[in-house]
């Protein structure tokens, strides 16, 4: 590992108060993330100054160190200097949550839950679309072998989606994510299924009725399920004696929350989910513009406030019951293109060779799907090419809603990401999203390369004072 992320690890170790001030270290895509003891001991400033630090965030009871797409080798050598990282918070850090307004908490869990597997929905995507594209090309046929495994190489993250969830959510919840895979393992039982695709009444014990529910592929019912176990099998953890414990929390648990599951938890959960189906076909016939407008404008402001890791999750949840997700892929890669472009303009515009070098290598970035080192490196600091950006993700954002664009499978919103657009055997969505991304560009250049006859000659003459 480059010696560069290890003195930058210990400077913002030792600028975030020391190991000691650590109650709780993660990361996410572009960000590290802690829960400090006193968050009144880090140096914004001093850490903001650190070369390879983005930006200094403190946002839902975190300090958020902006790094970029390379987050995950610097947590790498932060991870050791920590120490113990599943400490419970104390001090300040204890009265987090009691801190934090339900928008936050509900944000908060939600991007626990689902950040985690987006490597693998990202994978699994790709290898649809290199699925689809093989067969719009006649490379292999859909009724052939080929076909066959190749869905299954890519389908088998999205059926066992709930184990993955179950797992995270674990985590999450300071519960066991074993126990909690497990459980999710049950409801996905190929004889579970079985008894499903009969339809005869199932009852347990003779008494206990168990609704005819398939939960591959489903979201709502193991979130409720495991938000449950999490206090039965804390509850049996804190009764059952230390001499036994091993032994009977978890066949207890298994029996509770199975019974649960199958009975009460698991239908609410497919009701539920059934809802959000019908919430999102009504969407996409009767206000199909909406989402990727919203998204395509707003996206940045989002991603500020860390709103976007509420929203995403809708996408996968309208995947999971439709096949596809037109609420956020679509306005979120156009927005992408957008910020990369209003960035690549101003590395074009601008007269400082500091300010040129961050927007090039902040617009390369952009345009493979992650914009944050552009946003706070260039656009949310100079206000107008964020606001063309906007302007332009809208526009493109309305095409794409316009013309029911979405895409087939969730990953990265950068241009690798067009391929998901491939489905359904057609390319239909895959050239819409391009012109909708082309229109995004296009307006987004326009006014940013105008915007900037004024603003960087007004900086240049401030520099020059």
């Amino acid at each position: 590992m480059s010696s560069n992320y290890t003195e930058l690890a210990a400077s913002i170790v030792r600028l975030i108060g020391g190991k000691e001030n650590v109650s709780e270290a993660r990361h996410c895509q572009t960000r590290l993330r802690f829960i400090l003891k006193d968050e009144s001991l880090a140096d914004d400033d001093a850490i903001k100054a650190l070369d390879g630090v983005i930006n200094v965030l403190h946002s839902s009871g975190q300090l958020q160190i902006v790094i970029g797409p390379h987050v995950h080798n610097v947590f790498e050598e932060v991870e050791p200097l920590v120490g113990n990282l599943t400490n419970q918070p104390t001090g300040k850090a204890a009265e987090t949550d009691e801190k934090k307004n339900a928008s936050e908490l509900v944000i908060d869990f939600v991007s626990a839950v689902f950040q985690p597997i987006i490597p693998a929905l990202s994978g699994a995507g790709m290898v649809k679309a290199v699925m689809a594209l093989l067969v719009v090309f006649n490379l292999i046929d859909n009724k052939s072998q080929t076909y066959t495994m190749l869905n299954i190489f890519a389908d088998g993250v999205f059926y066992f989606l709930p184990m993955l969830l179950a797992f995270t959510e674990a985590k999450k919840l300071k519960c066991n994510p074993i126990l909690a895979a497990g459980v999710a393992a049950m409801m996905l039982h190929p004889n579970w299924t079985a008894l499903v695709s009969a339809g005869d009444p199932v009852s347990f014990f003779g008494f206990i009725p168990f609704t005819l529910a398939s939960y591959g592929s489903s979201v709502i019912p193991i979130i409720l399920v495991v938000f449950v176990q999490s206090y039965v099998e804390k509850f049996l953890d804190r009764v059952i004696p230390k001499a036994v414990n091993l032994v009977f929390v978890p066949m207890l648990t298994f029996l509770v929350m199975g019974t649960l599951a199958f009975s009460v938890l698991g239908p609410i959960g497919a009701v539920i989910g059934g809802w959000l189906a019908q919430f999102f076909t009504f969407l996409s016939t009767n206000a199909a513009w909406a989402p990727a407008v919203l998204i395509g404008g707003l996206l940045p402001i989002m991603v500020m406030f860390g709103i976007h890791n509420g929203v995403a999750p809708l996408g996968v949840m309208q995947m999971s019951q439709l096949g596809y997700d037109s609420i956020f892929g679509p306005g979120c890669v156009v927005s992408n293109m957008c910020q990369a472009t209003a960035g690549a303009i101003v590395a074009w515009r601008t007269r400082s060779k500091k300010t040129r070098e961050i927007a090039t290598t902040g617009a390369v970035t952009a345009y493979m799907g992650i914009t944050e080192p552009i946003l706070y490196g260039v656009n949310l600091p100079k206000k107008y090419p964020l606001i063309c950006a906007m302007i332009g993700g809208a526009c493109g954002g309305l095409y794409a809603g316009l013309t029911q664009t979405h895409r087939f499978a969730t990953g990265s919103s950068g241009l690798p990401a067009i391929l998901l657009y491939i489905g359904d055997d057609s390319m239909a969505c895959f050239f819409n999203i391009i012109i909708a991304i082309l229109i995004g560009v296009a307006v987004t250049a326009v006014l940013t390369f105008f915007a900037s006859a004024k603003f960087e000659k007004d900086d240049a003459e401030k520099t020059e004072a």
